[in-house]
C-alpha cells in the first residue's frame, strides 16, 4: 500500500474519532451549563474550551464564555481552523485519497455525513438546533465505524484505519479525565460535594460511558472507581487499557503484513509495561496528571512512529 494511502486512512479515523469526541464533550458541557447559574455555566463553558486546548486562540476571538459563541466557536468558527466542519472535511478529503482502498458503504457514509454536516454548519448554530447537530455527528461517527466493522476486508486498510481510532481515542480519553483535577474542580474542597459528583458525571458522558460505569458500579461516582474505569478496565471501548491493547492488536497485524516490526511496536510494548501491572493506589501515588501526561507523550510518539514506520509521506 502506498504511503500515501495510508496516511490517509490513518488521518481519516483520527479526525472522525477527533469530531465525535468534540461532539459528546460539547454534549456534556451543555447539560452541564444548563442546570447551573450564569456565572457557573460559563465557567463550564471555558472547561470545554480548555480541554479542546483552544483558549487561548478563542480569548483572542472572543470576550465572554457564552454558550453559542463557544458550541459555533467549536462547530463552524472560522477563525477556529480546527473546527469541527473543517476536521469533517478533512474525514472526506483523507477518503477520496484512500477510496480505491475503502468500501463503497464507508465511501457512502463518509460522503452523506459530510453533506449533512456540510449543510447544517453553514449557518449559526442556535440553542434550537445545537443538540441536533451534536447527535448528528455522534451518528455519523457510529455510521462510518458501522461501515468499517461490517464491510472492509481485515487487510492493511482496515488496520491503518483501526490504529487511526485507537491513537485519536486514547488521547482524548486521558485529556478529558485530565481535566477533571485541573479545569472542572474548582477546589479540593469540592471533593465529595455533588458538584464533584456532577462534574464526574460530565467526565463519563463525555466520553460515553455513563451507562457502562452505573450497570458496573451502581451508579456510585467517586473518583477511584472513575479512574480504574476509564484507565484500566478494559471490557469498556474507550478505556485506556482497551485502548492500548487495540493499538497492540492492530500494530502486530500491520507487522506482519509487512514481515517486520517497527519503531511503533518496539514502544507499544514500553507502553504495555507501563501500565500492565497499575493499580489505582499506583495511579494516585504517581499522581493522576503526572500518570496521564505520561500516557499521552507515549501514545503521541506511537502514533509518530507509525507515520515513519509506513512512511506516509513518501
Amino acid at each position: 500500500m502506498l504511503g500515501r494511502t495510508a496516511n490517509g486512512l490513518f488521518w481519516m479515523f483520527r479526525y472522525l474519532e477527533r469530531a465525535e469526541n468534540t461532539a459528546r464533550l460539547l454534549e456534556a458541557g451543555l447539560r452541564m451549563a444548563l442546570t447551573r447559574d450564569i456565572v457557573s455555566a460559563r465557567e463550564e463553558w471555558r472547561s470545554v474550551i480548555s480541554t479542546l486546548g483552544l483558549r487561548q486562540q478563542y480569548e483572542a476571538a472572543h470576550d465572554d464564555y457564552e454558550g453559542p459563541l463557544v458550541w459555533n466557536y467549536v462547530l463552524r468558527d472560522k477563525s477556529n481552523a480546527g473546527n469541527v466542519r473543517e476536521m469533517f472535511g478533512a474525514v472526506r478529503s483523507n477518503a477520496r485519497v484512500a477510496r480505491t482502498s475503502i468500501s463503497s458503504e464507508m465511501w457512502e457514509a463518509v460522503n452523506e455525513s459530510w453533506m449533512r454536516l456540510d449543510k447544517m454548519l453553514s449557518r449559526p448554530v442556535g440553542q434550537g438546533s445545537v443538540g441536533e447537530v451534536v447527535s448528528t455527528i455522534r451518528r455519523a461517527g457510529t455510521q462510518v465505524h458501522g461501515a468499517l466493522d461490517g464491510s472492509m476486508l481485515r487487510n492493511e486498510a482496515y488496520h491503518f484505519a483501526r490504529a487511526g481510532t485507537y491513537v485519536e481515542r486514547a488521547e482524548s480519553t486521558a485529556r478529558i479525565l485530565d481535566m477533571k483535577y485541573y479545569l472542572l474542580l474548582p477546589s479540593l474542597n469540592h471533593v465529595g460535594s455533588s458538584l464533584d459528583s456532577g462534574q464526574w458525571d460530565q467526565v463519563l458522558r463525555s466520553v460515553a460511558g455513563a451507562s457502562a460505569y452505573t450497570w458496573l458500579n451502581a451508579a456510585e461516582l467517586n473518583a477511584r472507581g472513575i479512574v480504574e474505569f476509564l484507565v484500566l478496565d478494559e471490557r469498556f471501548p474507550r478505556s485506556l487499557a482497551f485502548c492500548r491493547s487495540a493499538l497492540r492488536d492492530t500494530l502486530r497485524a500491520l507487522a506482519r503484513f509487512h514481515g517486520r516490526e517497527g519503531d511503533s511496536n518496539e514502544l507499544m510494548r514500553s507502553a504495555d509495561m507501563a501500565i500492565a501491572e497499575t493499580s489505582p493506589d499506583d495511579i494516585f501515588d504517581q499522581g493522576l496528571h503526572e500518570f496521564l501526561i505520561d500516557y499521552i507523550a507515549r501514545n503521541a510518539a506511537i502514533g509518530e512512529a507509525i507515520g515513519q514506520d509506513y512512511r506516509f509521506l513518501a
